[in-house]
């Protein structure tokens, strides 16, 4: 059996690379080569990784080229079979490799297969979410940091429902399975994004050509997440509005929709700016407990 290629695109990930290496010995049977698409790090940490663990590579993108285009660097060589996506900052729980990987078996047309998301303190994340519409992008936008319950923010993200194995409009790209073939048919990552958003952008144009993006609660994955947020707030929020709007604006071409467009540009343009000042709006709607989840640590 050929090893399980597994990408996860770094920039100056520090001590947390270390526990996303070593949490993928118990989440698969297969064997695994792990390729670091390395952003122009400066903390060494990839570098030790790949002299450390000789199933680990690393393979500088010659500067910080973004997330999408370092993935589809650290896939080029492979187009078949599947692969496995994930920030540095995952931990696999014990088989959830293999989960995905048996889920995907199940989905003939499955492009993409993600775990559940869990933060480190035991909330779940959704993560398999509807495409964002017109509405509902609109009401989660501007009210859902004061009012998360809000019924766009709900619809949008589904979260008022059991978990449950399904197909989504998108998955979190911090960590998916990927059919190789289905992932060269479109193109890859839009190089175009950044960062935020390729993951909306991905499984739309999946979708367009008939594939699925199957969300799988069995397997169970730990997302600290934050990191380049934290690092630089002003600059990431920046990048998330400007990844929105590449992304909204992109769903409506034409000289007709320049008009929406530019409402677009503007509303996400003041969205921004509020964010500067405020870490409340900033941090967006607060996520709402799923029906039928239950609390961990009780």
């Amino acid at each position: 059996m050929p090893p399980l290629r597994v990408v996860a695109v770094t920039y100056s990930p520090g001590d947390t690379l270390t526990g996303f290496i070593e949490s993928l010995a118990a989440a698969t049977t297969r064997p695994v080569e792990v390729v670091l698409a390395d952003n122009g790090s400066t903390d060494g940490a990839p570098e030790r990784a790949a002299a450390r663990y000789p199933h680990v590579h690393l393979l500088r993108t010659g500067g910080n080229v973004g997330y999408g285009a370092a993935a589809n660097a650290a896939l080029a060589d492979v187009r078949e079979g599947r692969a496995l996506i994930a920030n540095p900052d995952v931990r696999f729980e014990p088989g959830s490799v293999d989960e995905l990987l048996t889920v995907a078996g199940r989905w003939p047309r499955a492009a993409t297969v993600g775990p559940a998301i869990r933060t480190p303190e035991g909330e779940l994340y959704p993560s398999a979410r509807d495409l964002p519409a017109l509405g509902t992008g609109i009401g989660h936008a501007l009210v859902g940091w004061a009012w998360p319950a809000n019924p766009w923010t709900a619809r949008y993200r589904r979260e008022r429902e059991a978990p449950r194995e399904r197909p989504a409009g998108w998955l979190s790209g911090s960590c998916f399975l990927v059919d190789l073939a289905a992932f060269h048919s479109v193109g890859g990552f839009d190089p175009g994004y950044f960062m935020y958003f390729e993951d909306v952008d991905l499984a739309e144009r999946l979708g367009r050509r008939g594939w699925l993006n199957v969300y799988a609660p069995s397997a169970v994955v730990v997302h600290e997440g934050g990191h380049a947020t934290r690092r630089e707030p002003h600059r990431m929020q920046r990048v998330h509005h400007t990844s929105a709007l590449r992304y909204l604006a992109g769903q409506y071409p034409g000289r007709r929709h320049a008009p929406l467009r530019a409402a677009l540009r503007l509303g996400l343009g003041g969205r921004m700016l509020v964010s500067y000042v405020s870490g409340r709006v900033a941090a967006g709607a607060r996520f709402q407990r799923a029906a039928g989840e239950l609390d961990r640590r009780a």
